[in-house]
């Protein structure tokens, strides 16, 4: 009986430890769900009306399909032919944007391609990968592709484009996937420091 009593108890202990030890597993994924993905974490809660656990099996989905993924690196020579892109694409924002927004869209997309990610002609699943390695900084490419395919003012255009930029730069510059908040965006082989948040760049706009 004593024997009985005993091996009831150990049971219950380790079926305890293991519930105990489940919930802490599911609780640190979300936790490490949510530091990877920053705001990516908060926008997959969003679009799914606030289902956490919808929202964490569809990011966790994207880490299946892509964290594995390698960031390959870029030769001086692209890095430079991409930097020189950008600043000629953000040039001509001031005389035609939509034309200006739409090829820097591509341009991000080659670049995306260039460094590993899935091709740009499945825009979805290149933006899923890339918001596993650069998560902070997809937003801006979201933004930007949306207004290079929708009829946007100038003002989201150019709002877009400076968002974009982030991206842009941790690309090509091969920065770390966390942002560093106190880094000065890096200003382009011209010279060129990135646009201000209150600078208009719309033709015949003031500065």
């Amino acid at each position: 009986m004593f024997t009985v009593v005993i091996t009831a108890m150990i049971v219950i202990g380790m079926a305890t430890l293991l519930y105990l030890g489940r919930g802490r597993a599911r609780g640190s994924g979300g936790r490490g769900l949510k530091r990877l993905f920053g705001p990516e974490y908060d926008r997959a809660v969003a679009r799914h009306n606030g289902d956490i656990r919808a929202a964490e099996r569809e990011l966790s989905e994207r880490v299946k399909r892509h964290g594995s993924l390698r960031e390959q690196p870029l030769s001086p020579e692209a890095r430079e032919h991409y930097v020189t892109e950008w600043a000629a694409v953000q040039e001509q924002f001031v005389e035609s944007p939509q034309r200006a927004i739409t090829e820097a869209d591509a341009l991000l997309a080659r670049l995306a391609k260039d460094r590993g990610f899935p091709d740009g002609e499945q825009f979805d699943e290149q933006l899923a990968a890339l918001s596993v390695r650069h998560a902070y900084f997809v937003q801006g490419y979201r933004s930007m592709h949306t207004a290079a395919h929708d009829q946007s003012g100038t003002e989201e255009m150019r709002e877009a484009m400076v968002e974009a930029r982030s991206l842009f730069e941790a690309l090509v510059f091969e920065q770390p996937a966390a942002p560093d908040r106190r880094r000065p965006q890096t200003p382009d082989s011209q010279g060129h420091a990135p646009w201000p948040p209150t600078r208009r760049h719309a033709k015949g706009s003031s500065t």
